[in-house]
């Protein structure tokens, strides 16, 4: 009779095991370059009507790059996997932190799980027009979901190597397509009016900004991974940095590249007859069958690589949580063989499968109802999360003696919530329209409100644990370093509750 070993879990997470390339690969791979490129401009250019696609994710990319000044200087002072949660708790005050923290929770798993729908559905209907094989889409999604539970508990530089493979295909395919594009434009005559500064101030900008802040959801995990890395403090500034610039630019180049290929007139009418498939018809002529082919199935790679990417974001805010026993004590293990947060991987894991059978069950639609509109109210729950968090950065230095200067604690955290929040704004006003449902759909309001009902449920939460278990709350934000200290300085412990 064999016996395991008592003792096969840890509460801290694996150290060293993450360099800047690693983080990089995982936060730019949950952003799905070559989904966004091949399916989010395109859908852009269709849904809003808009040519400057473009200059919207090159602005979008900007106002990022302004709320990651403050991000990234407050990720120099404090390593947590908690992330948003951790940040918003440390400038904001405890019980708007657990808010944050439920309201990340739901996020990251709407993201997530709201992919399988997306992987599900392209898998099947390559593996159709390709092969003839017959399969349902959710027979499809959940052989992606086994292969992710697995990598869930495995060591995550493991998880770097496979998700680097196929990011790196991804973007020479991508920018492949962009320069076969660019070098037959319509008419023979290469032409950069989708990429006019007047399209910012044109009609319908707003529709176009919130489709392009989609795009970039993911990136903003760089530092979820700051306890796993050999240098936090140097490694999540960078990686940080390098994953705005690099989807940035290649979103911003491949809408463009399009715009050439279509003509910058004919565009939105190409976008709204060929869907998804507009760039790999564009480049089509130029290649050979078994390159396109190759893209297509980088195209289901890329989705598989970004559900890879948020089920371990969503590990680790439970991680994050449950050793500040915020949540049970039971997520805030580690395994002891791989280091990887095995209980909130497990959850995760068994939360998506529930998930995926309850749509299969009920018959619906995987592309409109799971892909569509849960991703798209995952992406509006880490655009709330960035705007409170840039607030947080300016409530943070404004509590401490710090040398980071007036720019980086107060100018660009305070123009990058101003930003954030007028996308927001934007956002809200128009969320039926990003559905796809009537203004009048409950519906517009109702996935919304889902994150005001956890956050008002985190701040009682906080508040209850204020008054029943002064301990736990004490230690709220802390982290790691909630028993050895280092974290508590003058400015935590002043922090108001």
């Amino acid at each position: 009779m064999s016996h395991s070993k008592p003792d096969t879990v840890s509460a801290v997470l694996a150290r060293g095991r993450l360099g800047i390339p690693s983080v990089v690969f995982f936060v730019i791979a949950a952003a799905a370059p070559l989904t966004v490129v091949a399916g989010g401009a395109t859908t852009g250019y269709a849904v809003t009507g808009v040519t400057g696609i473009p200059v919207s994710y090159l602005l979008v990319a900007a106002v990022l790059a302004l709320f990651a000044v403050g991000y990234v200087a407050m990720s120099r002072r404090i390593v947590n996997a908690g992330a948003f949660y951790t940040y918003v708790t440390r400038g904001l005050g405890r019980p708007a932190g657990v808010g944050a923290a439920m309201v990340a929770l739901l996020a990251y798993n709407a993201m997530q799980i709201g992919l399988y729908g997306g992987a599900g559905a392209v898998t099947a209907q390559f593996l159709n027009d390709r092969y003839a094989v017959d399969l349902t889409w959710w027979s499809c999604a959940l052989a992606v979901w086994a292969v992710v539970a697995v990598l869930g508990v495995a060591r995550i530089d493991l998880n770097g190597r496979v998700l680097a493979v196929v990011l790196v295909a991804e973007c020479v395919v991508a920018l492949t397509f962009d320069a076969i594009m660019v070098t037959h434009p319509a008419d023979g005559t290469v032409s950069f009016d989708t990429l006019a500064p007047s399209h910012v101030f044109a009609a319908g900008i707003g529709a176009a900004l919130v489709t392009a802040i989609t795009g970039f959801v993911g990136f903003e995990g760089t530092v979820v991974f700051s306890e796993e890395t050999k240098d936090p403090r140097r490694t999540i500034a960078r990686a940080t940095y390098i994953a705005v610039a690099v989807t940035g630019l290649l979103y911003g180049l491949s809408a463009w590249a399009m715009s050439v290929a279509t003509g910058p007139d004919r565009i939105v009418a190409a976008a709204r007859a060929d869907g998804t498939d507009l760039i790999f018809n564009l480049v089509s002529p130029y290649l050979a069958d078994s390159i396109v082919t190759v893209a297509r199935v980088l195209f289901i790679t890329s989705l598989f690589a970004a559900l890879l990417s948020f089920h371990h974001t969503v590990a680790r805010y439970l991680f994050a949580l449950g050793r500040e026993r915020v949540l049970p004590a039971v997520f805030g293990r580690t395994s002891r063989r791989t280091g990887a947060p095995k209980v909130g991987s497990l959850v995760q894991s068994g939360l998506a499968f529930a998930v995926l059978v309850g749509y299969a069950v009920a018959g619906a639609d995987p592309i409109v109802h799971l892909f569509f509109w849960v991703t798209v109210t995952g992406g509006l729950g880490v655009l709330i999360l960035m705007t409170v968090t840039s607030a947080a950065v300016i409530g943070f230095f404004a509590r401490i003696t710090h040398t980071e200067g007036l720019w980086r604690s107060l100018i660009a955290p305070g123009l990058a919530t101003v930003a954030l929040g007028g996308i927001l704004t934007v956002t809200l006003r128009e969320f039926a329209t990003l559905l796809g449902v009537a203004p009048d759909s409950p519906l517009r309001w109702a996935f919304p409100a889902g994150y005001a009902a956890v956050a008002l449920l985190g701040i009682g939460w906080a508040l209850v644990l204020r008054t029943t278990n002064p301990e736990v709350y004490a230690a709220v934000g802390l982290g790691a370093d909630r028993d050895t200290g280092p974290l508590r300085a003058p400015d935590t412990l002043r922090q108001s509750a």
